[in-house]
């Protein structure tokens, strides 16, 4: 044994010491239960001459000693662990969380100098991740900020208020610019609010709920709300989708109103439309009321506008932006 620990292969037999053998490294996921690995990569373990890991505390080792497999808990180095594997060995290397750079940066310049014959390198993914298990670092991270940041801990739902409406505000400027990379933070900005929210609600001591709370239910509305994708109904057209979720929304809400549900705390133009979309898609007949002023006047413009289709906070924005853009040309001198 030397002073890694690692204790190199016994002399071989003539007939297979010029098989250089093969090196499996072998990569895990936290985000996957320790235990829970691929077909290929239990095979590649049992029939691996020896499975080496440099942690001890990795978390996989107790499931792996559980399932017969002895793992040497010793880090060798490259020239070391090409030695091992001369004679047609197999060394499956168990990957610690960061990968093994040291050991791969030595395999690789150890292939580039040509002194020695260099074994067969297979990089073999034990557990993969999930669309989504990004998520879960996310909650984990937030967790951790929570109970150790002064100021995130204390936080409270209406202290945050304000910050989840500038992180929509930011998310709808970047739709409209076409910044993807923007588009990408900002998603994250508003992501983080609702996993940021959640957290704290775990804590109330008459109501709490959690994030797994605030994922299922979104999670049960959708899928009643889609009776055409998850049910036996159809719908071929987005006028079709859109009648079976309104129809089931106001099962779900028993509603006595058609504005009931409308926030009146949004923007004006926002909510002259959203009220005259309700109106419009339940078939009322509702004249607008007369008034004197901007306001009323803007009302009209908003319900228009709506029913041509038109946003009008979008157009008001772009238009905004315009005039923004003419006031830096004169600003400028151009």
């Amino acid at each position: 044994m030397n002073a890694t620990g690692f204790e190199p292969a016994p002399d071989q037999d003539p007939a297979t010491a010029s098989d250089p053998g093969r090196i499996v490294l072998l990569t895990t996921s936290h985000r996957v239960a320790p235990g829970l690995l691929s077909w290929p990569a239990w095979q590649a373990l049992h029939a691996a001459d020896r499975v080496l890991c440099a942690d001890g505390a990795h978390p996989q080792l107790p499931y792996l000693r559980e399932a017969g497999i002895e793992v040497d808990e010793t880090s060798p180095t490259a020239e070391e662990l090409v030695g091992a594997c001369a004679g047609g060995h197999t060394v499956v290397v168990v990957a610690t969380g960061e990968g093994e750079p040291a050991l791969t940066d030595g395999l690789a310049r150890l292939a580039g100098s040509g002194r020695l014959r260099m074994p067969e390198l297979e990089l073999l993914p034990a557990s993969y991740d999930l669309p989504g298990a990004r998520l879960l670092d996310l909650v984990q991270v937030m967790d951790r900020i929570r109970d150790e940041c002064p100021w995130s801990s204390q936080q409270t739902h209406k202290g945050l208020a304000k910050y989840g409406i500038e992180e929509a505000y930011e998310l709808v400027e970047a739709i409209e610019e076409g910044d993807r990379d923007e588009l990408r933070e900002e998603l994250g900005d508003v992501l983080l609010q609702v996993v940021f929210h959640a957290r704290i609600a775990e804590e109330d001591p008459d109501a709490p709920f959690s994030v797994d709370d605030v994922a299922g239910g979104i999670v049960a509305k959708l899928i009643h709300r889609h009776p055409h994708v998850f049910g036996d109904e159809t719908a071929d057209t987005p006028e079709e989708v859109k009648a079976h979720w309104l129809r089931t929304k106001a099962m779900e809400k028993q509603r006595t109103s058609v504005t009931d549900g409308i926030p009146l705390g949004q923007p004006g133009l926002a909510l002259a439309a959203k009220l005259a979309s309700r109106v419009r898609t339940a078939g009322l007949d509702v004249p607008l009321p007369k008034g004197e002023g901007i306001g009323y006047e803007l009302l009209a413009l908003a319900t228009r506008a709506e029913a041509e289709g038109v946003d009008p906070e979008a157009a008001l924005r772009a238009a905004a932006r315009a005039y923004r853009d003419a006031v830096r040309r004169v600003e400028s001198g151009g």
